[in-house]
């Protein structure tokens, strides 16, 4: 189809979405082949002791001696384990360890733990939520929590980037819009939360069927704010954490994750564009959730709200000066640490992965992926402490 002034805009909309969604899942089947899924790679012993927490050698004597399950040996006796394996021997360990220990291998909610509800959250496109989000959900899961992710934004970047395309994917219903839906469709959370193939991470994916929110509640109103945490209580016992990626817009599926949160990240890339839009969205934000407060008696107290810096060039000045500025002004709800702009993080995005997934020899230098999986920890272990504060286990 070319440009005429006999082809209609929607039309030539529909052409073009039409020709990406085929070229787009003729690419997942090239990069993820037979069944055209994602696959998690696996972890070499001595990234898998580092998760757990012990010892390269302890792994390899628990190997030799056979207890826990059994790495895959490759080629030249290299032994490597999956997530799965990684897992099992958390839960093998934690079983003969003392209460303490125990939660080191395998810290999950216990006794009066609260679940963990974490927005993703800022209007302002290109702050990198979803590259945070998803980063965050990982790290999480590699380290034996049991993660659920939650996609709100039609666009459904997480969900692409956690295997999902959402056009051939998700049929109706299949999205949070199923659940949080005023008629009676709705369905149960549990029964479109998605396994992943990343072991203890769980995802409820996005289509545009979830603009169909913002349609009904703006004609119905009213109980918008509650229906994500009542439908997120119905699963509460299955999880530690939930990271919920929002869109960028405050829009009542914005409001619903922010009146169900427990605690907030902001992202913020260090540019003053992006700062002038911030301000914008903090005060539309404080202004509707305090309407939402004062109408409908909503708690609204967090465990704790924090901003975190994105895509931060360190030999560029007037970034330095912006995130210095910033941390007058916020103190300590400023992240200490920061995540890095990184070829790293660009390049395993351009196969659908995050710097967690993917191979570091095969596309960059072992620097480059090691300052991006650094800077990732770095802001994800933060985040890690804030959690265990918010339990009382620090």
């Amino acid at each position: 189809m070319t440009d005429t002034k006999a082809s209609t805009v929607d039309s030539l909309i529909a052409h073009d979405a039409q020709i990406l969604s085929r070229q787009l899942q003729r690419l997942r089947e090239k990069l993820f082949p037979p069944e055209a899924k994602k696959a998690l790679r696996r972890f070499s012993i001595g990234e898998a002791a580092r998760l757990i927490g012990v010892s390269d050698s302890y792994l390899r004597q628990l190997s030799l001696a056979g207890e826990g399950p059994a790495p895959d040996v490759g080629p030249g006796g290299r032994r490597q384990y999956t997530l799965t394996q990684i897992n099992a021997l958390r839960e093998h360990l934690a079983a003969f360890a003392d209460p303490e220990k125990a939660k080191q291998y395998l810290p999950r909610r216990t006794g009066t733990d609260h679940l963990q509800i974490i927005a993703v959250t800022n209007f302002k496109g290109g702050s990198c939520k979803t590259t945070t989000a998803v980063h965050l959900s990982q790290y999480l899961a590699l380290r034996g929590y049991r993660v659920l992710a939650i996609d709100i934004d039609p666009q459904a970047s997480l969900s692409t980037l956690l295997g999902f395309q959402p056009e051939f994917d998700l049929a109706p219903n299949e999205t949070l819009y199923g659940a949080l839906r005023y008629d009676n469709e709705r369905r149960p959370l549990r029964k479109i939360i998605c396994p992943t193939y990343f072991d203890g991470l769980s995802v409820v994916p996005a289509n545009l069927e979830l603009a169909e929110f913002e349609h009904d509640s703006a004609l119905r109103g009213g109980h918008f704010f509650a229906g994500l945490l009542e439908a997120l209580d119905s699963v509460e016992n299955d999880f530690d954490i939930v990271v919920i990626d929002c869109p960028p817009q405050l829009g009542f599926l914005t409001l619903a994750a922010l009146c169900a949160a427990t605690a907030i990240v902001v992202t913020i890339h260090p540019e003053m564009l992006d700062l002038a839009s911030m301000d914008q969205f903090l005060l539309m934000t404080a202004d509707f959730l305090s309407v939402v407060r004062r109408e409908t008696g909503a708690d609204l107290s967090y465990d704790w709200f924090r901003y975190v810096i994105t895509r931060h060039q360190t030999n560029d000045s007037p970034q330095a000066q912006i995130i210095g500025f910033l941390r007058n002004l916020f103190g300590e709800r400023v992240l200490t640490n920061v995540a890095l702009q990184s070829a790293a993080v660009s390049d395993a995005g351009l196969s659908k992965q995050s710097i967690y997934e993917v191979v570091r020899d095969k596309n960059f230098s072992r620097e480059t992926y090691a300052r991006a999986l650094e800077s990732f920890d770095a802001v994800n272990g933060e985040i890690e402490t804030l959690i265990k504060k918010a339990w009382n286990r620090i």
